[in-house]
């Protein structure tokens, strides 16, 4: 599908590829299909013209759009492996990244370096935080460039990349970091094969039509989309320009988040065709919602960043399921599943990851996710058995966060998620002051590790002993979630 894109775009050069919509209502046209090929192709000869060849490691930390799918695009047109960079996860966890996946090259949009200057407001209300670019190595702007950020990457019009040896099916295509430690970061790896796989998959389920509207963000969304003909738009920002936006377009399909979904039907959004959601957990309740409001189907889809997508259940067979646990369905073609011995659900396919970096691989992801596998071979999940909080639609680690907590005067620290209702989590700052420490002086002091979180920064910070479990006395996080639970309805 990768493959083949430039010339379907080309096919049809003059079809809108994207469109934007206004504050004010109105719908324009971002950028046409041939438009989108040529920046392609621009894009790659750019990163040809800075010695990046086949094998190389590109970092990108640019928010979606047309110019990040075409620098993608470019990366796998040239034989690059893509690490994708995220700049909301705060400057010492992407520090820990940078020195793990150590690319060639960062492309990074002028509002993710604004960590200083005039825009550092900004950049910091907006969780987007970068190091200094001292300690990035070398650094392009892709886009609009501000003061004080990299110089640009020059993308000449009319220019042609050359034609890049194919490195196969097993080389690596991007890199996505997930869970870890600071002083440990842990990174997910697919393969070109891999990611060929999970786009099949999604072209398959949703079956986008030519000459239709898609209404989605992410990459999973947007190269199907595009490769069948299809208009895709990015979903507008705010619940009241989103409503409009839903109703202008009248997308065919639509691709929101729960917490997006949520603040849509709020604004009073109507929906039409089919809407698919994932990324955080959708009960029948939420589903049942957007179908009253107008949509002919409401699928959940349940993916992992080890394997996009792995099962889906519409509404109906959702809402009838009277079984114990969160139906999810049925697995996707080429998707197996299986439980450990705990219960945990392992899956395997044709689309999952190829390994962790650093690491041997391993056909089998282990999820994290306690399940249960009905007769005719549904999942059903029964919670979670890793450390992950799930919060508006955001994987959190607290291992990556919580060291920085660890000030003079703690004792100890935990970050820990409280339900919040329709599977959604708040983020907890559980500290235990050492004895004789000042509280007041101490919560002062944590005020900028907190800050330097990005978007992990918690909802709330709490000062109590934390629960202790087991022979070796470890945390307790089930007794710490309930302690912090308990303290936050007071």
């Amino acid at each position: 599908m990768l493959d083949t894109l430039l010339p379907a775009l080309r096919a049809t050069a003059d079809r809108p590829a994207a469109l934007r919509h206004t504050r004010a209502g109105a719908v324009r046209v971002q950028i046409r299909r041939g438009e989108l090929a040529d920046l392609t192709e621009a894009y790659a000869a750019a990163l040809h013209r800075r010695g990046l060849t086949a094998g190389g490691t590109l970092g990108v930390a640019v928010r979606p759009g047309p110019r990040a799918l075409a620098v993608l695009l470019a990366a796998h047109h040239l034989g690059l492996r893509i690490a994708v960079l995220d700049p909301t996860a705060g400057p010492d966890v992407l520090r820990a990244r940078l020195s793990l996946a150590r690319p060639d090259l960062i492309l990074a949009d002028a509002a993710a370096q604004a960590v200083a200057g005039w825009a550092g407001p900004l950049a910091r209300r907006a969780h987007l935080a970068l190091p200094p670019l001292a300690d990035l190595g070398p650094v392009a702007t892709l886009g609009r460039r501000w003061p004080g950020t990299a110089p640009r990457l020059a993308a000449a019009a009319g220019a042609r990349p050359p034609r890049a040896a194919d490195p196969g099916p097993d080389a690596d295509a991007v890199i996505v970091f997930t869970s870890g430690t600071t002083s440990s970061p842990r990174a997910v790896v697919h393969s070109r094969a891999g990611l060929a796989a999970g786009l099949r998959t999604v072209a398959g389920l949703v079956r986008p039509q030519p000459g239709s509207t898609v209404l989605g963000g992410t990459f999973f969304v947007l190269v199907p989309a595009l490769a069948a003909g299809a208009t895709v738009a990015l979903p507008a920002r705010t619940p009241t320009t989103l409503a409009r936006q839903l109703r202008r377009l009248a997308p065919a399909e639509t691709y929101l988040t729960p917490p997006q979904l949520r603040a849509a039907l709020a604004a009073g959004a109507g929906f039409t065709g089919r809407v698919w959601t994932g990324s955080a957990p959708a009960g029948a309740d939420l589903l049942g919602r957007v179908k009253q409001a107008g949509a002919d189907q409401a699928w959940s889809v349940y993916a992992l960043t080890e394997l996009f997508p792995a099962a889906a259940v519409e509404e109906a067979e959702k809402a009838a399921f009277t079984g114990d646990g969160d139906l999810v369905g049925h697995p996707l073609p080429g998707v197996r599943a299986r439980l450990s011995d705990g219960g945990e659900l392992l899956l395997t396919g044709p689309g999952a990851r190829h390994r962790y970096l650093g690491e041997e691989p391993d056909p089998w992801v282990r999820t994290g996710d306690r399940a249960t596998l009905t007769p005719d071979g549904r999942i059903a999940l029964a919670g979670r058995c890793k450390d992950m909080v799930l919060r508006r639609a955001e994987n959190i680690y607290p291992g990556l966060y919580e060291p920085a907590l660890h000030l003079p005067g703690v004792e100890l620290a935990v970050l820990v998620g409280v339900p919040d209702g329709d599977g959604d989590e708040r983020l907890v700052a559980l500290v235990q002051p050492r004895s004789g420490t000042d509280h007041a002086r101490l919560r002062t002091a944590l005020q900028e590790p907190l800050a330097r979180m990005g978007s992990a920064r918690p909802d709330a910070l709490l000062f109590a002993d934390v629960p202790l479990a087991g022979r070796s006395r470890k945390p307790d996080r089930g007794a710490a979630s309930r302690l912090c639970a308990a303290e936050l309805s007071r």
